[in-house]
């Protein structure tokens, strides 16, 4: 469930004041989006989404650990993205080359980059509406791969060269051009 907070449009928070609220509120999943509204997403997560999560982002570390080619990223970081919104996707992922372009000050904060790839993983509280059109903002925002992981539906949305492909969790997915080598059947993983 994602709760709006509203603030007055001359109480707009900046980057720095929302990196503060953020620490004061460890328990929150804060974002903001593109208009400047406060989104708080209510933790824990269920254990079984958690399980999934926790599932999905080892089988992207070791893929990570055998090429090492970049920065994982769990469900707790976020990032400034272009448009002044701040998300914090499930898994995301950025080239070594990307990331180390930042200072280490930027690196030790909630940097502004946009992550190579993302995925967002349904839970059983999300809106797949509003999952798809977040979706839609972080590829708007330049993410050059992003999947949308739905256990409900057992499918995969695949948001890659600006067309969207659905993966049954039987089938194969591939990290295309992105994750060169990166193959995952979601049936396998959510098993793990």
């Amino acid at each position: 469930m994602v709760l709006p907070l509203n603030i007055p449009k001359e109480g707009k928070f900046t980057n720095d004041e929302l990196i503060a609220l953020c620490l004061a509120n460890p328990e929150l999943n804060i974002e903001r989006d593109e208009k400047g509204q406060i989104l708080i997403t209510m933790s824990p997560t269920y254990a079984l989404t958690s399980s999934f999560n926790s599932n999905i982002l080892i089988e992207i570390g070791i893929w990570n650990k055998k090429n090492k080619t970049g920065k994982i990223f769990d469900s707790n970081s976020a990032f400034f993205l272009v448009d002044n919104s701040m998300r914090g996707p499930d898994v995301a992922w950025i080239s070594k080359e990307r990331w180390n372009l930042l200072s280490l000050k930027e690196q030790k904060s909630i940097p502004q980059i946009v992550p190579d790839f993302i995925i967002e993983l349904q839970s059983e509280t999300d809106n797949i509406k509003e999952l798809k059109q977040k979706m839609t903002k972080w590829v708007r925002n330049g993410v050059k791969l992003a999947w949308l992981v739905s256990p409900q539906s057992q499918e995969t949305l695949v948001y890659f060269n600006g067309k969207t492909e659905t993966i049954p969790f039987d089938k194969t997915l591939d990290g295309k051009n992105i994750l060169v080598g990166l193959e995952l059947v979601m049936a396998e993983v959510i098993e793990g």
